[in-house]
């Protein structure tokens, strides 16, 4: 009880004496706050952007690869790819054939035409040419209407299906379905809206919520894409089984290309995980990158808590003299010194704390869904408690060895 009882004692004291000296306490935050700030918006902003890009390449489905002409993620010499020749319809069709374990194979290929509705209009929409099967490829489901059927397919019917963000810009609070629009010089009908998903554009992926599939017959006769480069989608039988299924449909593909057992592939196989595997790279130095911007504020911050409690050291000397005269021990000496930088510091964290919420407010609103954690509040305010421990440890130590009759000597 005593020592609890000193070391509350200590506390009360720290306090007194940071009311004492108001304005310097502020000013001496200000370095936390910032650090703080910067700590919580970067880690709340990395949540959010992974958050997004999640919920962006699910549409791409975790058991589903791509058969496409160039990777996703170009490495090495970039014309290499671009000699390749490109997929065609009828390789879809043949791997269609062969892959009998396949749960579905859809062709699809885009290009980007302006799209215009009575008055609105708008510029480079990204077309996609598909089929019926895109539902089972992808984890996208329509929020309003439906999706490409088999007959709109075979007979090639002009019905489209738009993205959310389609819908928002192009139509403006009329219900789209049934309508006509114009892509390039065609007229399509739109029979469906896609639910929102938003978009991987600033990894160099699609925006999801800005395409509008139509059925890929259709597409070769308005946009003269019977010779157009494809992408085959393949789904696998199931998602354990997708390394040896990724095996046996590059064996299918150098069949169909008649390719030579010691020639290289002339296609590329595409997955979910090496967009992931982009992201968590491109990520990971951009959290390095913030963390040592912050732990830079962070240790201006605490060397200018060091300093002001060098400075309350020096003015305190004489108390701190009556204090041990008087029978205080060390380590109360010590608490109490701690307790003032670190409360310093705690109210610098919490203060960029609420600055933070604010900041992830307008990022929610504005830019992605973000929000602050409970963990990132207990990071936030742990780091804060962390630097004043560390910035008053060594006046406090100094305080605390200080010897009483020297101390009550100075003035």
């Amino acid at each position: 009880m005593v020592r609890w009882a000193g070391t509350l004692e200590a506390g009360r004291i720290a306090l007194e004496a940071l009311r004492a000296n108001k304005a310097r306490g502020i000013l001496t935050t200000l370095g936390i706050i910032i650090g703080v700030l910067g700590v919580t918006t970067t880690m709340t902003a990395a949540n959010g952007l992974a958050s997004s890009f999640r919920e962006s390449v699910s549409a791409l489905g975790s058991d589903v690869v791509y058969v496409s002409r160039m990777p996703w993620i170009i490495q090495g010499n970039f014309f290499e790819f671009r000699n390749r020749p490109p997929v065609r319809m009828r390789e879809a069709e043949a791997l269609e054939r062969r892959l009998r374990r396949a749960a579905a194979v859809n062709p699809t290929t885009h290009t980007e035409r302006t799209v215009r509705f009575g008055s609105r209009t708008l510029e480079r929409v990204d077309i996609i040419g598909t089929t019926d099967r895109q539902m089972l490829v992808s984890a996208s489901v329509p929020d309003a209407g439906r999706f490409l059927t088999a007959f709109d397919v075979q007979a090639r019917k002009r019905s489209c299906v738009i993205g959310d963000q389609v819908r928002e810009r192009l139509f403006e609070g009329v219900d789209p379905l049934n309508k006509e629009i114009r892509i390039g010089r065609a007229t399509f009908r739109v029979v469906g809206v896609m639910e929102k998903q938003g978009s991987a554009g600033f990894f160099g992926g699609p925006n999801f919520d800005g395409q509008i599939f139509v059925p890929i017959t259709a597409f070769s006769q308005a946009f003269g894409g019977a010779q157009r480069n494809i992408d085959i989608a393949v789904k696998a039988p199931s998602a354990e089984g997708l390394a040896d299924f990724e095996y046996e449909v590059i064996g299918e593909m150098r069949k169909i290309r008649r390719l030579a057992p010691a020639e290289k592939d002339d296609f590329s196989i595409n997955k979910m995980d090496s967009l992931v595997a982009m992201f968590n790279n491109v990520m990971g130095v951009v959290l390095l990158i913030g963390m040592v911007i912050t732990g830079i504020s962070l240790f201006v911050g605490g060397v200018g808590v060091m300093n002001i409690m060098f400075v309350s050291v020096t003015e305190r000397t004489r108390e701190i003299g009556i204090r041990k005269a008087i029978g205080a021990k060390r380590r109360a000496i010590l608490a109490q010194f701690l307790f003032e930088s670190s409360a310093i510091c705690l109210g610098g964290g919490l203060v960029g704390l609420l600055a933070a919420l604010g900041v992830a407010a307008l990022i929610d609103r504005f830019l992605m869904p973000a929000s602050v954690s409970p963990g990132i509040v207990v990071v936030a305010l742990a780091v804060s408690i962390a630097v004043g421990v560390a910035a008053g440890i060594v006046p406090a130590l100094r305080a605390s060895r200080l010897d009483p009759i020297e101390a009550l000597r100075y003035e």
